[in-house]
């Protein structure tokens, strides 16, 4: 039997921001979890699929990113999408994680 070992137990009030969109191929609605957890990023879920991620802005520069993490099949809707969730995640500066 495999003994666990606790990293963190952390209660902490989090905003949420509940966006939702729609082009002429697809509807997306996320809520966007900012915590001081997760190294600043924060946690954007889509609630179409279920599919949860740690994103910053600079994370969305990456269309081909984008375009897997949220099954879409157009580069051109993954780009618009990448522009409307840009201004609302921080910009992330590069810090040790461990």
């Amino acid at each position: 039997m495999t003994v666990l070992e606790s990293l963190y137990d952390v209660t902490e009030r989090a905003e949420v921001h509940f966006v939702g969109c729609v082009t002429e191929q697809a509807r997306f609605d996320f809520s966007i979890v900012y915590t001081s957890q997760f190294f600043g990023k924060p946690m954007v879920i889509c609630m179409q699929s279920g599919k949860s991620t740690l994103l910053s802005a600079e994370d969305l520069y990456d269309t081909d990113y984008v375009q897997r993490l949220f099954q879409i099949g157009e580069s051109e809707v993954a780009e618009d999408l990448g522009r409307m969730l840009l201004s609302r995640l921080p910009l992330m500066e590069v810090r040790d994680q461990y």
